[in-house]
């Protein structure tokens, strides 16, 4: 059975890889150069064999408390912007020029949990991860530590590494820790302590096998990577925690090897999906439209095009929710808008090809694509 879920590995298509600061830092010592090498290396054959491959990478605190001579983390929050805005320019420099080895360019993307909470910069980022990929770029994926306030305090990478995953509809999320996975008690005190092979991502009991406790450097412990499983799973992802230390390690997951703690998601991808869009976001206003989108949308499962709408109402922004009204009045679907009302209003009942003629410039061909829609009409 194991085998065959891990299996699903060697077809996925699209990763998202977390390095801890630990593993990144060689425990506080600076920047391990040489496991940074090793990872990258790593990255460059998963792309030849046709991964899309995101790096989401701890470490410019770290690094930064290295660099400023400093024995252990400090508490003062403007102490820590200032040891993260150092340290990402040392984090970035090491992975920029390991990238350049291949030929490859890589990209630096800071982000804070709000620009994903807020869906105009959620659709921003996403469309920018996207296109980032679609050119052969490595995007580098760091929280932006030196303007986050509640984020450097409370945040931790392996939870923006899951947002990143549902951003980018990632096939996977592997987690490189300084541990070997998760266990069923802390290895550190118990030396039965045994590996859990495979799991199923939000499962009560894993929690309670997890210690949330973080190291020197780092903010996370086993508890986040427990909790961004779970997250990553809800837009389909697997995850899995293994051992950054372990040689070529993104390599033999992809074959399939049993290494590490594999979580599966419990739902199948578009129903976490669905479910989550459908439960947690308010519509801000609300497009009429056809019979004939009506249709699609409800039986082929379709992205709402402008040239099915008739009306607009409501003064809503891109990326909020709007609800789709049929012509009997019913609700049919709701999602996520790529253009504001008036933009809306502008481009309805007009074919696709004529946004850039109407508007000036063209986003994306769909009022609503069909990722961020979910169906309410049964």
């Amino acid at each position: 059975m194991e085998t065959r879920e891990r299996d699903r590995l060697e077809r996925s298509g699209r990763w998202v890889v977390k390095v801890g600061s630990a593993l990144v830092t060689n425990d506080g010592r600076g920047l391990d150069r040489q496991r940074i090498a090793s990872w990258v290396e790593q990255i460059v054959r998963l792309r030849q064999a046709g991964v899309e491959v995101l790096l989401v990478s701890s470490g410019a605190v770290a690094e930064g408390i290295k660099r400023l001579g400093w024995l252990r983390r400090p508490h003062a929050l403007h102490q820590l912007q200032a040891a993260a805005a150092v340290g990402q320019m040392g984090l970035v420099q090491a992975y920029e020029s390991e990238f350049q080895c291949y030929g490859i360019h890589t990209a630096q993307v800071l982000l804070t949990h709000d620009d994903l909470s807020n869906r105009k910069r959620y659709l921003n980022a996403r469309s920018t991860l996207k296109s980032l990929l679609d050119l052969g770029v490595v995007p580098v994926v760091n929280e932006n530590d030196t303007v986050a306030t509640d984020e450097i305090r409370f945040g931790d990478n392996d939870t923006l590494a899951a947002l990143v995953a549902n951003l980018v509809e990632a096939d996977l999320l592997a987690i490189l820790t300084d541990q070997a996975g998760l266990f069923d008690s802390d290895p550190r005190s118990n030396p039965d302590a045994r590996l859990i092979s495979r799991g199923l991502a939000g499962d009560p009991a894993l929690e309670a096998m997890c210690s949330a406790g973080a190291g020197a450097l780092g903010s996370g412990g086993m508890l986040t990577k427990v909790r961004a499983a779970a997250r990553a799973a809800r837009s389909g992802a697997a995850t899995v925690i293994a051992s950054g230390r372990e040689e070529a390690v993104l390599e033999r997951l992809r074959q399939s090897e049993a290494i590490g703690t594999l979580l599966l998601p419990s739902r199948e991808p578009v129903a976490a999906r669905k479910q989550w869009l459908a439960s947690h976001l308010q519509v801000a206003g609300k497009v009429w439209i056809d019979a004939g989108a009506v249709k699609v949308l409800r039986e082929a499962g379709s992205s709402l095009l402008p040239v099915g709408v008739t009306r607009v109402e409501g003064n809503f922004s891109r990326g909020e929710m709007i609800a789709c009204i049929g012509p009997d009045g019913r609700e049919v679907a709701r999602g996520l808008t790529n253009y504001s009302a008036q933009e809306a209003d502008a481009i309805k009942g007009h074919a696709s090809s004529r946004i850039e003629h109407l508007l000036s410039y063209v986003d994306e061909p769909e009022l609503v694509h069909r990722d961020n829609l979910v169906i309410t009409l049964p």
